[in-house]
């Protein structure tokens, strides 16, 4: 069989290339030819029209919505999220092979029929908004990595009164160091504004394809302007993503028909979600931002360490998909309310992001016997990865093991998450792992939560592993002593 296959996550950087290396790697042992489409950060190489008419069916392994998918209409599909494809390719690789076989190319009413089944197979309705929102979050990513270094840089060269510096278009000295921290500070603070408007841009245009982008971004301006902040961004962008669904199955006359995707669509949409975004739905969305950044600002004590434990929870839980991106999501938007609770939260969600790998790369250097050649080969490469804050560094270890890994991971990333807010390390870049530690706010309490939080998941790995090999010994010398006693 020749088979296509998509694959993309939030991030578009780890779960991206190791889903399409598991299918690789998958098609391969099973006897045919694949070919795969990063849609990553890296950007992507497009299928060529003869990959795209000799292909026997398609797997679409992504969490957020693929680009492009007209382009598939007539093959038999099998959908998944990426991390079905980094922990179970065989499988979808045989269900591939069977919906081809199924509707056997070169029979046009054949090749047509699998589409109703693949929609009733496919994502559900929550899968599809959890899609939607996660192709925002993937796009919204990279503004937040550089404007948070940018500012981060800013305060650490000029200090945190850099805020008061007047523009640098007003003045600025070459030779003068809070000229440059200046410039740093506000470059950084037009990419953070950014922020909100092309999160709801690129959800709608998940929805609703690029007819919807002008309407999510006013959309998304107007939720800054009202104060609605992130949560404003969101609404947004799902509203302004369906109007334009809605509209695009209008049956306009053939004289504009060609103008409405370029005039009509975004004119109409832009009216409608920025007239209801200005005074309908913008304030009572700005009182919830409100009360949230009230909330935020007044926990304390107990409650802080709670909360720092729940989010390691969630940063470990699946290692950059959907759970980790909504406590990432979270920190990413207390960033804009600027209060001290909101830095406490960053550097919590980014120390605890950093465990994982960390935790599976110590576990695998001092207890070698314990894991293959090859998980002691991603174990290397893992030191690095958690340094770099990618918790996808431990997915391998996760998607072979997953009963002993993940909670051994969890448990290690909650004291991370807990013990950095206890410490009260604060972070201002919302990226960078341990290259970012001279921007920490106490950045010594920081290192010494990632250090214990390592250490207690990788003792819990080690110690559910060994009592694992020692179970799974004892069961073959049992089994084996019958037969044994048969043969004498």
């Amino acid at each position: 069989m020749k088979i296509l296959a998509v694959t993309a996550c939030p991030t578009g950087i780890a779960h991206t290339y190791m889903a399409a290396e598991a299918l690789e790697v998958a098609a391969e042992e099973a006897g045919h030819e694949i070919v795969v489409e990063t849609q990553g950060s890296a950007g992507s190489t497009p299928f060529t029209p003869e990959q795209l008419a000799e292909a026997d069916a398609i797997i679409l392994a992504a969490d957020v919505e693929v680009r492009d998918k007209d382009r598939f209409a007539h093959l038999p599909t099998v959908t998944a999220g990426v991390k079905k494809a980094i922990g179970g390719a065989p499988g979808l690789i045989e269900q591939a092979v069977a919906a081809a076989e199924a509707a056997p190319k070169g029979s046009a009413p054949a090749a047509a029929e699998p589409q109703p089944a693949v929609k009733q197979t496919g994502p559900g309705t929550a899968s599809k908004v959890r899609g939607w929102l996660m192709t925002g979050v993937s796009y919204v990513i990279p503004f937040v990595a550089a404007g948070g270094l940018l500012i981060a840089l800013g305060f650490a060269l000029g200090g945190y009164q850099i805020t008061d510096a007047p523009s640098v278009t007003e003045s600025f000295s070459w030779t003068s160091h809070t000229s440059w921290a200046a410039l740093l500070f506000q470059l950084g603070s037009l990419a953070f504004g950014l922020l909100v408007p092309v999160l709801s841009g690129f959800i709608a245009y998940a929805i609703a394809d690029r007819p919807a982008l002008v309407p999510g971004f006013v959309g998304g301006l107007v939720a800054v302007e009202v104060g609605a902040g992130f949560i404003g961004g969101l609404a947004s962008g799902l509203l302004a993503g369906g109007l334009v669904f809605w509209m695009k199955k209008w049956k306009a006359p053939r004289a504009i028909a060609g103008i409405m995707p370029v005039l009509v669509l975004p004119l109409v949409g832009t009216a409608i979600i920025g007239g209801i975004m200005f005074v309908v739905i913008g304030q009572p969305l700005a009182a919830v931002t409100t009360g949230l950044t009230d909330w935020l600002n007044g926990l304390s004590g107990s409650n802080a360490i709670l909360l720092g434990a729940l989010l390691g929870l969630m940063m470990a839980f699946d290692m950059g998909g959907p759970v980790n991106k909504a406590a990432y999501a979270f920190a990413v938007a207390g960033l804009s309310t600027n209060s001290q609770t909101a830095l406490l939260i960053m550097a919590s969600v980014m120390a605890a992001g950093m465990t994982p790998p960390l935790a599976m790369a110590l576990a695998t250097t001092v207890r070698k016997k314990l894991f293959t050649e090859a998980e002691r080969e991603n174990g290397r490469a893992a030191w690095l990865l958690g340094a770099s804050f990618i918790t996808e560094g431990a997915i391998p270890f996760a998607a072979a093991d997953p009963l002993r890994v993940i909670p051994s991971l969890m448990a290690g990333s909650a004291v991370t998450g807990a013990l950095s807010m206890a410490f009260g390390s604060t972070l201002r870049a919302p990226h960078g792992g341990i290259f970012v530690v001279p921007l920490i706010g106490n950045p010594f309490g920081y290192l010494v939560a990632i250090l214990v939080g390592t250490l207690v998941s990788a003792a819990i790995v080690i110690v559910l592993k060994s009592v694992g090999q020692k179970k799974a010994a004892a069961t073959t010398e049992s089994a084996s002593a019958p037969r044994a006693a048969a043969h004498a």
